[in-house]
């Protein structure tokens, strides 16, 4: 079985066990000849998915009623794949979605790591920092690398702990986030599995 998972920047492959990824701007996806089960949120990929009838469309699947209707489909899939707990995307933006009894309940979109490091070298070359997940967020900062971290961290930190249910990270910077949610589970293929879940389901 063939799985992809398309973002903005590249075509996020599994198959069988073997996960790979083909840049966005230089991948041909008509190169591949067998069926092939997707999700995209790229609407300029979807439209020449389209056109190739082995690029199967697993967003069809859905039961869009459980969401709301400008819900990236990442998230809702991602959704299916627990009963119970809260969704931690780490991307180019983060996403943070609630699950119980299967059922979504809500979430939020935060900035992703690129996206509020540049937020704040916009506002000064001062504010150019790398951010620290090792800093303590319990204790206010003294410096600025630290200030800055805490200030990106803390809020996020507090709104999800606030939920009291089990964390799931995923995406390319789960294992940043792990450090300051060390009793969550990482699981970098999440949206693989609900993917899963819609063909069994289907």
């Amino acid at each position: 079985m063939l799985l992809c998972d398309i973002g903005n920047t590249s075509y996020h492959f599994l198959d069988g066990e073997t996960d790979y990824k083909k840049d966005r701007l230089s991948f041909d996806p008509s190169t591949i000849k067998e069926d092939i089960h997707y999700i995209c949120v790229n609407p300029k990929i979807k439209t020449i998915l389209k056109n190739l009838p082995n690029w199967i469309d697993l967003s069809t699947k859905l039961d869009m009623s459980k969401y709301y209707e400008t819900m990236g489909v990442d998230r809702m899939v991602a959704s299916e794949a627990i009963e119970n707990g809260i969704i931690i995307d780490a991307g180019s933006a983060v996403t943070v979605d609630v699950v119980k009894d299967g059922l979504f309940q809500g979430g939020f979109i935060y900035p992703g790591l690129n996206a509020m490091s540049k937020t704040y070298k916009d506002i000064s070359s001062a504010l150019d920092y790398p951010f620290n997940f090792d800093l303590d967020l319990n204790t206010l900062p003294k410096n600025s690398t630290d200030a800055i971290s805490y200030g990106y961290l803390k809020t996020l930190y507090c709104e999800v702990i606030s939920h009291d249910m089990n964390i799931v990270l995923t995406g390319g910077d789960a294992k940043e986030f792990a450090k300051i949610f060390p009793d969550a589970k990482v699981n970098e293929s999440l949206i693989f599995k609900g993917m899963k879940k819609l063909l069994q389901n289907r």
